[in-house]
């Protein structure tokens, strides 16, 4: 793996005891939440390989807690997100996998509020870096270290230039772009890795533009 900066080597101002299997996590939950788009009333947490063996010393769920209430890797609030939680009636349901990953520190989040439901799977590939694997069934590579928009489409001609037509006029850059769909002229997903934030006028636009079908956002 290539490091930028020190930073990346030892991890970012977090919440410890470690910043793969507790600000990973945190970074996990997070992205969650934000692609989510607002708070869930019900969490299933699934851990698997080092995750399962060592969440309770590391405080893992914990942290992917904390990162699903929007606690950022720094915030003190983490430590008593389980708490939290509790008392915002959001019910957390912890699953101890044995399934084999591909990679050891992975997580998969399930959130829901009423009908509304999103599946992401996580794995935090150490110094506080993570990279969302799939999502709602998509695979994908978001590493949720760079604001990012991820968007369900039709797959249809015009799509893509539907949304990079808008943040083009909009002045925002696009950092990297993938594409995946289920079958031709099926369900399709775009995720957009861009240089800044997303601002909700943007957003709006985007989620009524054409062959769009919904319209989610990471921020810094």
């Amino acid at each position: 793996m290539k490091y930028r900066s020190v930073f990346d080597i030892i991890g970012p101002v977090m919440i410890g005891p470690s910043s793969s299997h507790t600000a990973g996590a945190a970074r996990i939950g997070r992205a969650a939440r934000h692609l989510f788009g607002k708070q869930p009333s019900h969490v299933d947490i699934y851990l698997y390989g080092s995750f399962k063996s060592t969440y309770k010393g590391h405080g893992t769920d914990v942290a992917i807690v904390g990162g699903i209430l929007d606690y950022d890797t720094f915030d003190d609030r983490i430590r008593q997100s389980l708490i939290k939680a509790e008392e915002e009636g959001i019910s957390v349901v912890l699953h101890e996998e044995e399934k084999e990953m591909d990679h050891p520190n992975t997580a998969k989040v399930r959130i829901r509020d009423g009908e509304d439901e999103l599946e992401i799977t996580g794995i935090s590939i150490g110094g506080g870096k993570v990279e969302i694997t799939e999502l709602n069934g998509f695979p994908l590579r978001l590493s949720g270290n760079h604001p990012a928009i991820v968007l369900l489409h039709h797959d249809r001609f015009g799509a893509i230039a539907s949304a990079t037509g808008i943040l083009a006029k909009e002045k925002i850059n696009i950092g990297r772009m993938e594409v995946s769909r289920t079958a031709a002229g099926e369900a399709a997903m775009m995720v957009i890795e861009v240089d800044q934030n997303i601002p909700d006028t943007v957003m709006q636009q985007l989620q009524v533009a054409d062959h769009i079908t919904q319209a989610a956002r990471i921020s810094d």
